[in-house]
């Protein structure tokens, strides 16, 4: 069609776009078009984002430096929380060279899982301190700091990957 002519008339046009809501409008061919406000949704994380890099920073230079892989886990560990914590530790892709920091606040407890190969560099007495220390910052209501620097600390005590 070259040339035409509005399909309806000008004053219905005009009562339904007094009708419209904030941002919509009826196009040329009479469809009615919306604009909608893009709204995320809501994280589920108890962190945020400044939070998860911090603690991803942690982790990835607690790792690095000792060759011990560390894993931190935030949540319900069960009726036994030791038992919770172990299978958790047991999941992970090394458990001999492994350490998890299992934390559940709702039952107010703290399990440090070391596997066997990672117990000669981390003996319990820095896993103890490492605890303290969380329990420390936990207080304070500082859950990411307790975290971060419980895993300083246990990357100090095993120290760097032995050169073979």
């Amino acid at each position: 069609m070259a040339s035409g002519e509005l399909a309806h008339s000008a004053t219905a046009v005009e009562v339904a776009e007094k009708d419209l809501a904030f941002g919509e409008v009826i196009t040329n061919s009479g469809r009615l078009s919306a604009a909608k406000m893009y709204e995320p949704s809501e994280p589920t994380s108890p962190f945020s984002v400044q939070q998860l890099a911090r603690l991803d920073e942690a982790l990835t230079f607690a790792t690095r430096e000792s060759g011990v892989a560390f894993s931190v886990y935030l949540g319900d560990l069960g009726e036994d929380t030791r038992a919770g914590a172990e299978k958790l530790l047991a999941s992970t892709e090394d458990p001999a060279n492994s350490v998890v920091l299992a934390v559940s606040p709702a039952q107010r407890a703290i399990e440090i899982v070391i596997g066997e190969r990672s117990h000669v560099r981390l003996p319990d007495r820095g896993a103890n301190l490492a605890v303290a220390s969380m329990v420390a910052s936990f207080k304070e209501g500082d859950l990411v700091g307790g975290l971060v620097n419980a895993l300083r600390m246990l990357s100090d005590q095993a120290g760097p990957e032995p050169k073979h």
